[in-house]
Order: C-alpha cells, then sequence, then structure tokens
C-alpha cells in the first residue's frame, strides 16, 4: 500500500496468474493517494480496502476483492490505516487461497471509470485551517492529518494568529454553538480552548509552535483572532 512507484507494464506482464496491489481505499471512489485522509476529511462514514488486477494505470485495474468497513468518529487516519491493514490482509490471504485452488476463479470486476477522481500529493486548501468552515470539517480536517506519533504525508492544519504560525494537532467537536466571528478564542479549559468556526465552536486541545507540541490552552487567550495565510 502507498508505493509511489508506478511499475512498468513489461514487469506487470511477467507473473504467470498476474500482478495485484492491495489499495487502502474503496475503488473506484478513491484512487491514488492518502484515500484514508481523503475519506475522514470529506466526512465519509464508510471507507474500504481494494484488491486489485494491476494494469498500466493507477489504480484502475479489475477488482478481485473489496472489503467496506465503518469509519468511527473518533477515526485518526493512523487507525483507520490500521483497519485498512486487518482487512486487507484478509483479503490478501483469500487472493491467496483462491489462486492456489483455481487462479481462474480469482474475480475481474471492471471499474466505472466514469467521472473518476484522482487523488495526488496535494493538500485541502494547502494545508490551511478556514474558521469559516463548519466546526465538523475543522474537526475533520485535523483528524485526516493525525498519524500521530508517525509524520503526516499532509503535515497538520495551520493557522495564524498574528505573524506566528501554528499548526492544529488535536481539536474535537463541541456541539456548543456560536455567534461570535470565526476564528475567535473563546474561553479556555482545563480541556482546551474553544475557538468559534462557522456553526460551533471547536474545543482545541493541542497545538504545534516551532517544532514543539504544546497544550493549547497555554498559548492562546480569549480574543485571540486566527486566520490563515
Amino acid at each position: 500500500m502507498h508505493s509511489l512507484h508506478v511499475v512498468r507494464k513489461e514487469v506487470l506482464a511477467a507473473p504467470t496468474i498476474g500482478a495485484f496491489n492491495l489499495h487502502p481505499g474503496p475503488l473506484p471512489r478513491y484512487p491514488g493517494l492518502n484515500a484514508v485522509s481523503w475519506a475522514i476529511f470529506r466526512g465519509e462514514q464508510t471507507h474500504g480496502v481494494t484488491v486489485h488486477w494491476m494494469d498500466p494505470g493507477i489504480d484502475t485495474g479489475d477488482i478481485a476483492f473489496q472489503s467496506n468497513f465503518a469509519i468511527d468518529p473518533d477515526d485518526t487516519a493512523l487507525s483507520l490505516s490500521f483497519k485498512c491493514v486487518r482487512e486487507g490482509t484478509a483479503l490478501m490471504l483469500r487472493l491467496l487461497e483462491t489462486a492456489t485452488a483455481d487462479p481462474e476463479a480469482i474475480p475481474r470486476l471492471k471499474q466505472d471509470l466514469a467521472g473518476r477522481e484522482y487523488f495526488g500529493r496535494e493538500v485541502p486548501s494547502e494545508g490551511w485551517i478556514s474558521w469559516s468552515w463548519p466546526a465538523s470539517k475543522v474537526v475533520n480536517f485535523v483528524r485526516a492529518c493525525d498519524y500521530m506519533p508517525f509524520a503526516s504525508p499532509w503535515g497538520q492544519p495551520r493557522t495564524r494568529r498574528g505573524v506566528q504560525e501554528l499548526a492544529l494537532v488535536k481539536a474535537t467537536l463541541t456541539g456548543l454553538s456560536c455567534q461570535d466571528s470565526p476564528g475567535t478564542v473563546g474561553r479556555v479549559a482545563d480541556s482546551g480552548v474553544f475557538i468559534a468556526c462557522q456553526d460551533e465552536w471547536v474545543l482545541a486541545q493541542k497545538l504545534r509552535i516551532d517544532g514543539k507540541y504544546v497544550p493549547a490552552r497555554e498559548v492562546l487567550h480569549p480574543g485571540d483572532i486566527l486566520g490563515n495565510r
């Protein structure tokens, strides 16, 4: 999973049965890179893994096996990746069992590539939080970037307080509606700092500043205004 190399067609033609790829996303909906992050960011309720026949295209080959599963509200990119590994391992074992018993029995379901959207190296909003987004989108962005303790291919969502750049590492929904301007820092609690979004307050819990992780309540103060770029 997550190979950054395109296999040459001569290599793909070499195996007797065929070449297969385990893709950490449901095809044809999420081809390309960082499928788990895109699924979380877009607020999907389910995700999946796909074992497909490899062809010269990228994630365009016929589907052999596919499994779908729920995305939990607290799933991060890392925890959803673990689910993909667990489900994907079972699919690969199924592929091996089928190939051993009868290679001709390996399914080949053609993908409907009409309207296919390919996901490359791009990051939503170039990595910047828009506080004018709904609160759920802000929190989803944070979760989609969260591979802690490992590095994230998307980095961490950024914001600014004046000229100071901050990264939001942990945040949760509060369910509390707000009337303040988006990006306004509200009250500070032991659990974090309330920040206004389009529709409700988000609870910011952890930030990264100059490479150091710090509790949001130690940095942000009521009345601070956060923006982007």
